[in-house]
């Protein structure tokens, strides 16, 4: 996600959160449903019961590393495109996941050298202390400039690395500013994430993939097919991108969540400076209201699947 100026109480807020949004809206059918309403399926699933085998999800993702129960993923999208996920379902109670982006763009190496910290150890220990399952979408630069704590993510149970791309650069133009990628470089790009990942020894990483700034279109879902990742978005913005007021970005959170919900926040220090502070608030709230902190890879399991 770009760490645009979308935070609470600024005055492009209503502006860039609404356009992130509809960006992130999942393409039409011609039975008029969107990818997002297409049920998740564990995966692999070749000649899975009720669904023929010729649409069987393929084999596990070179990026991916074994896990005892493989995560589920969506059977592609209309024309083959890739499938997109935003949240889980109310059927399955209050269940909720939290998921931080942990953005660095390919050029952003002269920045980290001259001290500027796109890290945040003291979320993640956050996250550990108050004992909360999540998602990093990590760009695959982030994991390059990082090796330790994307390693340390990347074989704790409590987490499971997801693919941000490598360069945090745009699929689709306009996106906030952010460089674009050509089309034809899309899926080299994601596979070298992938890579980066494995080579800093993290091993909970999920055939998962977020767009750069949430931005995409029919054309960037389909030529990420080949990727074989399901494309994850979400339902409530956080507004943690450049906040500094870590009860506003509390609030937001909270007066969003439902059952099923998909946060989406960043694990950026230069960026998203109050994310661990609000975190710290918004834990113990939504469990005093009943809400259990999960994984996507559990949120996207067919009992907790979008039910819209």
């Amino acid at each position: 996600m770009t760490l645009s100026a979308r935070k609470r109480k600024l005055p492009l807020l209503a502006v860039l959160g609404a356009a992130a949004l509809a960006a992130c809206a999942a393409p039409a059918a011609p039975d008029g449903t969107r990818t997002a309403d297409r049920p998740a399926t564990a995966h692999p699933t070749a000649g899975a019961p009720g669904r023929p085998a010729a649409e069987a999800v393929p084999p596990r993702h070179p990026g991916q590393a074994a896990t005892p129960q493989a995560p589920p993923t969506m059977a592609p999208g209309p024309g083959g495109r890739t499938p997109v996920f935003e949240r889980g379902s109310a059927v399955a109670g209050k269940t909720v996941a939290l998921t931080f982006d942990a953005d660095m763009t390919a050029d952003q190496g002269p920045r980290a050298a001259r001290g500027e910290h796109f890290d945040n150890p003291a979320l993640i220990g956050a996250l550990r202390e108050l004992k909360v399952d999540a998602t990093v979408f990590m760009t695959g630069r982030w994991a390059e400039e990082y090796p330790d704590q994307a390693r340390a993510i990347g074989t704790d149970p409590r987490f499971e690395i997801a693919n941000h791309s490598y360069s945090h650069y745009a699929f689709k133009d306009p996106c906030y500013g952010l460089p674009v990628l050509g089309r034809a470089e899309q899926v080299a790009d994601v596979r070298r994430a992938f890579d980066a990942f494995r080579t800093a020894g993290a091993r909970n990483v999920v055939p998962y993939f977020r767009f750069p700034g949430g931005c995409h279109d029919d054309r960037a879902l389909t030529e990420l097919a080949p990727a074989r990742v399901t494309a994850v978005q979400w339902d409530v913005v956080s507004g943690d991108a450049f906040a500094t007021d870590a009860d506003a970005v509390a609030e937001q959170v909270l007066a969003g969540v439902r059952p099923g919900s998909l946060v989406v926040m960043h694990c950026t220090r230069s960026a998203a400076p109050v994310t661990e502070r609000a975190v710290r608030k918004i834990v113990p709230a939504l469990r005093a209201k009943g809400y259990r902190f999960v994984k996507v890879s559990e949120l996207m399991r067919p009992e907790h699947g979008d039910e819209r």
